[in-house]
């Protein structure tokens, strides 16, 4: 018998611990073990036991929850959000139903410049209140760990804003934030005529500065045409590696700019987006061992195609799966539904889906050594689903069966 516990899971009906050596690929997607009768046992917000329930038996815990009519996951994980941002941009979405693109929308100074400007008026406050609003939102959903990004501030003081915004959301709780620098979103109004110039103070000024105060774990790059270029991007990212900034790319989204093929040669952890993607892409990334981070509701919201999630499967390629979360172009913060949507328009299998969203989508974030399983000596973040098998989250579909979510060790939704 182990123990003594602080908080004892168990028995529970199904415990689904995704438990395996990251990045998961290929065939192995398939293959997701179950515990019946499972249990996990918590100490000092860690996983101090992982295994059948018989082996706890009675063990001394000053807490018990009994989950022997639910399904126990790890607490899932979101690896890109463009959270924190304010204002409100309903209205595109009708232009985009009347025939306007995303870009259009973006050149006529609505989209991301829309976002910026209220970003930039924002006091630092109003912009933590909105984020909080939204990581509780992701809560509510089982998402424990959720990687944000800067990039409405598009200047130096409004993208520091961001991030430290960030970095007050994460160390108030109760989820983890992992904060990106996004400063190459979009190429802000003062500098439409020199956009050199903008590449310029971010590998000049925005990223030494992020990086000598730590604010960001990764530089990212919306590479796309109407956005940075494939030369530009490449600047960015390189001088953001050079000063410890782990690269990631938004990559052929709109158009195959060969955003994927960059990403190999960089050595980015993560291609994001990837709908226009090339087969040479592909084979590049998969290559290079970078995680494929597949945005499906974008796809769904703005009615286009969906990327080639089959290819890059069978290429053993890792793939990770998340909501995109921002003002635009994919307004949710309900990872499940987007799981659903990799299976009812990436195609895969469900198994595929919650390996995407929980160690997959950590191996992303080179956050799997902490988060996205359930293993001794991990994180105890944590879900309670009320359904009897990991089937029943896509089965009746649109539905939110959350229980109680806890985030390391601790209780933070849903009774028990």
């Amino acid at each position: 018998m182990t123990g003594p516990f602080d908080l004892l899971v168990g028995p529970i009906g199904c415990l689904v611990p995704c438990d395996a050596p990251a990045p998961r690929t290929g065939p192995a997607l398939r293959d997701l073990p179950t515990i019946p009768n499972g249990a996990v046992g918590i100490r000092g917000g860690l996983v101090a036991y992982m295994g059948p329930y018989e082996e706890v038996a009675g063990a001394e815990s000053k807490a018990n929850v009994d989950a022997s009519r639910q399904t126990v996951l790890p607490g899932f994980v979101d690896p890109h959000t463009h959270i924190p941002f304010l204002g409100d941009r309903s209205a595109e979405l009708v232009l985009r139903l009347q025939g306007k693109t995303y870009m259009d929308i973006g050149r006529a100074g609505g989209g991301i410049l829309s976002t910026m400007r209220a970003v930039r008026n924002a006091s630092k406050g109003s912009l933590l209140e909105a984020a909080r609003g939204t990581a509780a939102r992701f809560l509510s959903h089982g998402v424990t760990t959720l990687e944000a990004k800067s990039g409405y501030g598009l200047s130096v003081e409004s993208e520091i804003k961001q991030l430290e915004v960030l970095g007050e959301l994460g160390d108030s709780g109760p989820q983890t934030v992992i904060p990106t620098c996004l400063g190459a979103h979009f190429v802000p109004p003062e500098f439409k005529d020199d956009p050199g110039g903008y590449v310029d103070l971010l590998c000049d000024r925005l990223l030494p500065e992020v990086a000598r105060r730590g604010l960001a774990k990764f530089c990212d790059v919306f590479c796309e045409e109407g956005a940075f270029t494939i030369e530009q991007s490449r600047r960015i990212l390189l001088k953001g590696k050079e000063l410890g900034l782990l690269p990631r790319i938004h990559a052929d989204e709109i158009e195959d700019t060969g955003g994927a093929a960059l990403a190999a040669e960089v050595g980015a952890v993560s291609a994001d987006h990837l709908m226009a993607v090339s087969d040479a892409g592909i084979e590049a990334m998969a290559r290079a061992g970078v995680c494929a981070t597949l945005l499906p509701g974008t796809s769904f919201y703005l009615r286009k195609g969906y990327a080639p999630a089959r290819k890059f499967v069978e290429a053993g390629c890792p793939i990770a799966l998340s909501t995109d979360c921002n003002p635009g172009s994919s307004y949710s913060t309900n990872l499940l539904h987007i799981a659903t949507l990799g299976v009812f328009g990436l195609g895969l299998m469900p198994e595929e889906a919650l390996w995407a969203i929980t160690l997959n989508a950590a191996y992303a974030l080179r956050e799997h050594d902490r988060v996205g399983s359930l293993a001794i000596g991990k994180r105890a973040d944590l879900c309670v689903w009320d359904v009897p098998s990991p089937l029943h989250l896509f089965y009746p579909y649109g539905e939110n069966p959350l229980r109680a979510v806890f985030s390391g060790g601790r209780r933070v939704l849903g009774g028990v």
